[in-house]
């Protein structure tokens, strides 16, 4: 019989959300400080992932959501935030789970974390943890993002893009 071993990759992984988590929980509260701004990408097809049906056929594997100047009503749980923006002057209300989350950018702080898709079982390691824990371990408005300005699908953003040179 196999030993289990600790999993620390997936402990890491459930940590980092939980700074997305206090970030947003943060923003929602105060507001974006100063120039900070986030990209959020997150799989569209994920369990609990909530956006319209014209948005999840246009963009059927991932979409990448800009919070900067316009948002509305940014609400975070502990497994999920919820947000509405502006799509061709409607608001669409968005409800995203942090577990389906693939990338998440603060450019204005040469900031950002990548995820690898957690399986659908696995995010309740993500919605069990406290909103506050990933703070305690881990150091370190919201506007729609045009289409011509997402990044592709399957794009890969490296930590060098967001460095100073």
């Amino acid at each position: 019989m196999p030993k289990e071993q600790l999993r620390y990759d997936r402990m890491v992984e459930t940590a980092l959300r939980g700074v997305v988590r206090d970030a947003l929980t943060e923003v929602a509260e105060r507001g974006l400080p100063g120039n900070h701004h986030f990209y959020l990408t997150f799989r569209t097809g994920y369990p609990g992932v909530e956006i319209p049906e014209y948005l999840a056929s246009q963009y059927p594997n991932e979409m990448t959501i800009v919070l900067q100047f316009q948002y509305y009503g940014l609400d975070v749980t502990d497994d999920h935030f919820e947000v509405t923006l502006s799509f061709n002057n409607v608001h669409e209300r968005l409800v995203i789970p942090f577990a389906a989350i693939t990338t998440f950018a603060d450019p204005s702080v040469n900031f950002a974390l990548q995820f690898q898709p957690l399986a659908a079982a696995e995010s309740a390691e993500v919605s069990s943890m406290p909103p506050r824990a990933a703070a305690e371990r881990v150091e370190e408005k919201v506007e729609e993002a045009a289409p011509a300005e997402e990044p592709k699908r399957g794009e890969v953003v490296a930590l060098d893009a967001f460095r100073k040179k």
